[in-house]
């Protein structure tokens, strides 16, 4: 049984770019796939899709001159130790050049997102 399967995700990203992988897959939930249309959005991914038995997901590895996009990813709030911010508490990643990632009651966005909306939420991960 896994049991932080966010932190699974961001391994198995992790560990497909060290290897030059073009392609990662996981297993399939709702949360998973709005991290990834974050990821999408902000342009740190190629893109995704879900199997035709909606039981996994592969992402499509974005590389800039061989380079992954991606340099780190950071499990902010793991279940140990849950990070929770409120809007005007939310720091920079990097001095704005990466992206955090936070749950709120809207649902997922970006830092910068939930910052102009004025909503915090739980930090679940730090990209750049």
């Amino acid at each position: 049984m896994m049991t932080d399967p966010i932190a699974d995700m961001l391994a198995r990203i992790k560990n497909a770019q060290a290897v030059g992988k073009l392609t990662v897959s996981f297993p399939n939930s709702r949360l998973k796939c709005a991290i990834l249309d974050v990821l999408l959005t902000e342009g740190y991914i190629e893109g995704y899709s879900v199997s035709d038995d909606k039981r996994n997901i592969e992402m499509i590895i974005k590389y800039y001159a061989s380079r992954p996009v991606i340099e780190k990813l950071r499990r902010a709030s793991r279940p140990g130790l849950r990070r929770y911010v409120r809007a005007k508490d939310i720091e920079l990643v990097q001095n704005g050049l990466g992206v955090a990632i936070i749950s709120t009651s809207k649902g997922l966005m970006s830092d910068h997102q939930a910052r102009s909306t004025g909503l915090g939420g739980e930090v679940l991960c730090d990209i750049c």
